[in-house]
């Protein structure tokens, strides 16, 4: 099949689906311009990546605020746990469930111990070490708490259990991000999605409720972003109404980060994992894969339709709403641009860049990115692929 028949066979199994988006980014109740970066597990995988990628926002939150010539642009940051983690703790709620108590708290134990020794590395000031160190413990001590029932979970409350256990690694996750932000003299501090993000009680696949989650995250960020402080939220994780905590359901860190981007009006989301952005094929099976460099909304859905790894199904509203970007960008690269997603790119003229608001560009330019040619209808195939790993969620 020629590619612009693979194109149309792929619109043929797509929903109809067309994504209005606003016609202006809009801004926070400030006035002032957001950015919102959200990192997978991978990149936060030991303290050198935790440094690594905390330098990527202090120099968004730098570009930012000298860009806007000397007004303060805000950063939001949406972190997973580091790689790994979750599995492990829910590894500890299937040991509950069989009844193997001991091995359950062992491993509660051993999953505090990673983050000790992650902090230890931070190398933070004696002062600062001490304080992350107590907040940890203290959250060590509520996974420990959990992960040692006095008696055998029942099935009515096992669904909970497995949810509060799950939350912990971007709990301690977020922490550490913060930490290790403040080290390089970045102010933020940790916020936990729960205190926001109101959800059903459908557990391990809740579902948020968006206009009150909107209003309740802005009273909690925005007075951050007055103060010059950057939020380090925890993705994957929000509340029942009676402070329940609930998931979102796993490979749903990519949602977090756009329910934050959301709540915010971020103009930007940017997707930091460990591959350069979405390609035309599985880089790692097909050598003739390419990197799109820009899709439209609808084009990023009807690619994920067809069963591409793409974004989450519900990030793509979310940033429609606003006419927010989406970026799908690499950790280890940040000098190259990745994938841009955004309203209707692909439809514009290949002059598409130069025609955006120079305010626009100079924001993109400022984080590294730059003007790249929109996808063509032929650079798409049923077997576009993106070989993104969602952290932990």
């Amino acid at each position: 099949m020629s590619p612009e028949g693979q194109q149309e066979a792929l619109a043929a199994r797509s929903p109809a689906v067309t994504f209005l988006a606003a016609s202006h980014p809009s801004e926070n109740a400030t006035g002032t311009p957001v950015v919102a970066f959200k990192f997978g597990g991978s990149s936060l995988l030991g303290a050198p990546r935790l440094l690594h990628a905390a330098r990527l926002v202090a120099n968004a939150v730098h570009q930012e605020n000298l860009s806007r010539a000397g007004s303060t642009g805000s950063v939001v940051v949406v972190v997973s746990a580091m790689k790994g983690i979750t599995d492990r703790l829910l590894a500890i709620a299937r040991r509950l469930e069989a009844g193997c108590r001991t091995d359950a708290r062992r491993d509660a134990e051993h999953v505090l111990q990673i983050h000790l020794d992650v902090l230890r590395d931070l190398q933070l000031s004696p002062m600062d070490d001490d304080r992350v160190s107590r907040e940890l413990r203290l959250l060590g001590h509520d996974l420990l708490h959990d992960a040692s029932p006095e008696k055998q979970p029942s099935s009515a409350i096992r669904a909970a259990l497995y949810d509060r256990l799950a939350s912990y690694g971007e709990r301690f996750s977020a922490r550490l991000f913060a930490a290790a932000l403040e080290k390089i003299t970045v102010p933020a501090v940790p916020v936990s999605a729960s205190d926001f993000v109101l959800t059903c009680d459908t557990f391990r696949e809740a579902r948020p409720q968006l206009e009150e989650t909107r209003s309740r995250g802005r009273a909690v960020l925005l007075p951050l972003f007055a103060d010059g402080i950057v939020p380090v939220v925890t993705g994957f994780i929000g509340a029942t109404r009676d402070g329940r905590l609930t998931t979102l359901g796993r490979n749903s860190s990519d949602f977090s980060g756009a329910l934050v981007a959301h709540i915010v009006d971020a103009s930007e989301l940017v997707i930091w994992t460990d591959v350069d952005g979405v390609y035309t094929a599985n880089p790692h099976h097909s050598a003739d894969a390419q990197l799109l460099h820009e899709l439209s909304y609808d084009q990023a859905h009807a690619l994920a339709a067809a069963g591409a790894k793409v974004l989450h199904s519900s990030v793509l509203p979310l940033a429609a709403q606003t006419g927010m970007v989406v970026w799908v960008r690499n950790t280890f690269n940040p000098q190259f641009p990745g994938t841009r997603i955004g309203p209707a790119v692909a439809a514009l003229p290949r002059t598409c860049h130069s025609e955006r608001s120079e305010s626009a560009l100079a924001g993109e330019r400022s984080r590294g990115i730059s003007a790249s040619t929109p996808a063509s209808p032929e650079s798409f195939s049923s077997g576009c692929y993106n070989p993104i790993v969602r952290g932990e969620a």
